[in-house]
């Protein structure tokens, strides 16, 4: 049976260079970059190499560049860091109520130690107001936590309104984007963004899961979570894995032009937008200008995970939300206050490089067929 993944925003598959990397570094060369003969020396060569690679597409330079364990960890060393290191100079973290869960949940243990949170509700399009973000910041604010593209419905985030607000209001803020979905998706450059921390993961571009980085801009100071031999410059200490770094490195290299790339899927995107308005009950739930790699919409008023499992069963992947979420109702969707219905029946479409017209047009085709069989099963 043909299969058709458009689950690309939980996971991607790992490329054949991300491949072929890792098995390179797990069989031929598997030395300890931390090793002093030839084999050691070879591997921190490869881990120099990835580290360029991942800066180069950040516009970073590669001594700002952290190796983790993917996004989740560069987030938690993003705001616990931050916050701890900043706390006598402030008590106010700004971020929105449509983080990814590490960032929520992060930001809910640092509200139980004594911050002051302050959560941005975003509209029913899932976008958060500039002038919002603007008047959250105060002097006090220490830190605003902001992510570049939101997982769920694809709304891209005003990140510049964050970096205004910081420089207009004087605040000692450190300015964190989670950008999770957007790396190697948008043309993302941190200098020109403004910002001291970003965070990112090898397997949302077709890298291996277990492995990440995180931007800290050269001069911001945080402090780590972790303590150990010194690896990372002590910010993540441990043994490097090198096969799962390598890989991202490889990766990332093989990443298309994001501006080329982004007209293609736009393409797609449009495609089979105009293929849903033909399906009765269809409500999309992006906005227009969301990231064209990702497309929420409502099913009709059949559950999800119904319709998940119907179109599963005949090889097409899709999600129900955020893969983090595990079938617990969307908190994104929720925050933007779309109707219980709208809620319970909504799907997320993620694409990647390698989806086709043919494989939309597909979709389009199943999905009313599921529409039809679906509503038409007696009670």
């Amino acid at each position: 049976m043909e299969e058709i993944y458009f689950d690309n925003s939980a996971t991607t598959r790992v490329c054949d260079e991300a491949a072929a990397k890792a098995a390179e570094m797990m069989t031929k060369n598997y030395g300890n970059p931390s090793s002093l003969h030839a084999m050691g020396f070879r591997a921190e060569q490869e881990l120099r190499a990835a580290r360029e690679a991942v800066a180069d597409q950040l516009g970073a330079k590669p001594e700002e560049i952290y190796f983790t364990s993917g996004g989740t960890e560069s987030n938690n060393i993003a705001l616990f860091g931050a916050a701890h290191a900043r706390k006598k100079r402030g008590n106010r973290i700004v971020t929105t109520q449509i983080e990814h869960p590490s960032v929520l949940n992060a930001v809910k243990k640092l509200e139980q130690e004594g911050f002051e949170v302050v959560r941005l509700k975003p509209d029913r399009q899932g976008k958060i107001d500039p002038e919002a973000v603007r008047e959250a910041v105060t002097p006090e604010t220490i830190l605003v936590s902001i992510m570049a593209v939101n997982n769920e419905v694809g709304s891209i985030l005003p990140v510049e309104a964050a970096a205004d607000a910081i420089e207009e209001k004087q605040a000692p803020a450190l300015l964190h984007i989670d950008a999770v979905q957007a790396f190697g998706k948008l043309p993302l450059r941190v200098h020109r963004l403004r910002a001291d921390l970003m965070s990112v993961s090898a397997h949302k571009i077709h890298g291996p899961k277990g492995v990440g980085a995180l931007f800290v801009r050269r001069g911001a100071h945080i402090e780590p979570l972790t303590y150990g031999g010194g690896q990372e410059k002590d910010m993540r200490p441990g043994t490097e894995s090198m096969p799962l770094i390598a890989a991202f490195g490889a990766a990332v290299r093989a990443l298309p032009d994001a501006e080329a790339e982004l007209t293609v899927m736009r393409k797609l995107n449009e495609s089979l937008r105009s293929e849903l308005a033909k399906l009765p009950g269809i409500t999309v739930n992006s906005p227009e200008d969301a990231l064209p790699y990702i497309l929420n919409f409502s099913a009709g008023g059949v559950r999800a995970e119904t319709m998940l499992h119907f179109l599963s069963e005949r090889g097409i992947y899709v999600s129900s939300g955020s893969a983090c979420s595990k079938g617990r109702a969307s908190h994104v969707l929720t925050a933007m206050d779309l109707p219980r219905e709208r809620i319970a029946s909504a799907l997320r479409l993620s694409f990647c490089r390698f989806n086709t017209e043919e494989e939309m047009q597909k979709f389009a085709a199943a999905l009313s067929d599921g529409l039809t069989a679906i509503t038409k099963r007696p009670l």
